[in-house]
């Protein structure tokens, strides 16, 4: 069964309460998703491990309810 855009939505600010995030439904099938995470707790992390932080926050649910999710992870830029 596809997750909930408004469910990925969750898990992620629970995660990354400081973030600004924005999530498409890429194919309109509620199976092919494109998050952008902006968040300060990617400083001084990689894209590898930021990455690796997304997928915690969607608590073992990519690849099983959640089938694809391209990220564009980043910091916030300074003011």
């Amino acid at each position: 069964m596809p997750m909930p855009i408004h469910e990925i939505e969750s898990l992620l600010c629970e995660f990354f309460p400081d973030a600004k995030i924005d999530i498409k439904d890429l194919a309109g099938d509620n199976d092919h998703f494109q998050a952008t995470i902006i968040s300060k707790k990617f400083e001084g992390k990689s894209r590898v491990q930021q990455h690796q932080m997304v997928y915690q926050a969607l608590q073992g649910k990519m690849g099983a309810e959640l089938h694809a999710l391209a990220l564009k992870t980043s910091i916030p830029l300074a003011d």
